[in-house]
């Protein structure tokens, strides 16, 4: 946990119903000792009340641009100037375009004018509104404007039952991008290059068929997210998921697991490669090029072929990365199995993670924000290790944590100076 005593926030709260979770990030945000003030919009305080927020802040509230007492000292340039950051959560379709288009009708869009800090936001709508062309201008403008996004998730929106892309991002993921902005971390892996697998694939059965499984890509792209965050030169393959590319990683997008694959290969040599993608065993050897129609009860038969296993590929291949890390979902025996798999592939270290109903994580892993694991390594590579429940950023960056520790102060070497001195 970052101590980030003494580092002062306004936070902006726009209305949607993603307010309430905003109490759960003030709450971590003090554990860590920032001093943190609040505007509420007047749709904000339809949704959580001022005194709320004020009971966890310990801070007045500051929901009116014409407060007497304030504005006489200005003091929504105050509010602005006096904060090393200042984030906007729910930032919703209206708030972003006043941003945009820098409008300053009330004290939550004057401050943000106002303000001569970094600003973060992290976005909430239906998705519909996230995606319709006024709000993909918005953002596009926004971020040329120099301010920093996180989120939108993917998921099934609390106000209308719809899914899709709009969800805020958990109060964890904001207050990392928090942390990341007040208290820029060291990047260990700065000069490595990491390769990250990620989601499921699609195999082909017909041309509106494929056999699949549930991965939502969400455990995968954290990682390569933190790995990036960390300083590492990241490329994401990731199988077909309904999530935004993480910011400053390279990804490739494929269908199959011979496509996966094909990505993989190209992409070595690396440093490191994490293999997460929930990757189909099995593909139809022959796939129909037109849509099989049922006739009768009885069911065409398939014949399946073995599908490549990338991992094992990876860890045996000619351009081996140093550290090799695959993923073992299970259900039952979790850490008997994980120990087989890592004897299996020649990898050097398995996440085993509880995909069971016992997992803790209700409606299971698979499309969740959670996860359990336990992280198994080769004999005397620093022992076994379970973690607790934990939220998928969380796993993330724990596992780049140890990746860290696992290279330590070793200097990465440029890929001209190992072709000219090869060990």
């Amino acid at each position: 946990m970052a101590d980030l005593t003494g580092k002062r926030l306004l936070l902006i709260i726009g209305g949607g119903i993603a307010a309430y979770k905003v109490l759960e990030l003030i709450r971590r945000l003090k554990e860590r000792g920032v001093s943190v003030r609040v505007v509420m919009t007047a749709a904000a305080q339809h949704f959580i009340t001022p005194l709320s927020v004020g009971a966890l802040t310990n801070e007045r509230v500051f929901t009116d641009l014409f407060d007497l007492n304030d504005e006489r000292e200005i003091g929504h340039i105050r509010l602005s100037r006096q904060a090393d950051l200042v984030v906007v959560a729910p930032a919703t379709a209206d708030l972003m375009a006043k941003m945009a288009s820098g409008f300053c009708n009330d004290l939550a869009s004057t401050a943000l004018m106002a303000t001569d800090k970094p600003v973060l936001i992290a976005p909430a709508m239906n998705p519909k509104m996230w995606d319709h062309p006024a709000t993909r201008r918005n953002v596009k403008q926004l971020t040329a404007d120099g301010i920093a996004l996180i989120g939108p998730e993917a998921g099934e929106m609390a106000e209308s039952g719809e899914a899709g892309i709009g969800r805020m991002a958990e109060p964890m993921a904001i207050l990392a991008a928090i942390e990341e902005q007040l208290a820029p971390a060291e990047q260990p892996l700065k000069g490595r290059r990491a390769i990250v697998t990620s989601g499921p694939t699609h195999e082909p059965i017909d041309p509106v068929r494929y056999i699949a499984n549930r991965s939502s890509g969400k455990q995968g792209q954290a990682i390569a997210a933190a790995l990036a965050a960390a300083g590492a030169d990241v490329t994401l393959v990731t199988g077909p998921v309904a999530l935004p590319a993480p910011d400053g990683v390279t990804t490739i997008p494929v269908e199959t697991a011979e496509e996966m694959l094909f990505h993989v290969e190209a992409a070595l040599p690396v440093d490191i490669a994490v293999m997460a993608a929930a990757v189909a065993d099995w593909r139809v050897a022959e796939a129909a090029d037109k849509k099989l129609k049922k006739t009768g009860k009885t069911p065409p038969k398939l014949a399946l072929a073995p599908n490549p296993d990338i991992l094992a590929t990876v860890a045996g291949h000619g351009n081996r990365p140093e550290l090799v890390i695959g993923f073992a979902a299970e259900t039952n025996d979790l850490v008997k199995n994980a120990k087989a798999k890592l004897a299996a592939k020649g990898c050097d270290w398995i996440i085993a993670n509880d995909v069971s109903a016992k997992s803790g994580v209700a409606g299971g892993v698979m499309g969740s924000d959670s996860n359990r694991v336990h992280l198994v390594t080769a004999a005397g590579a620093g022992g076994d290790d379970a973690w607790p429940l934990l939220s998928k950023t969380e796993v993330a960056a724990r596992l780049v944590a140890r990746i860290a520790d696992h290279f330590g102060d070793a200097r990465p070497r440029r890929r001209d100076e190992a072709e000219a001195h090869p060990s």
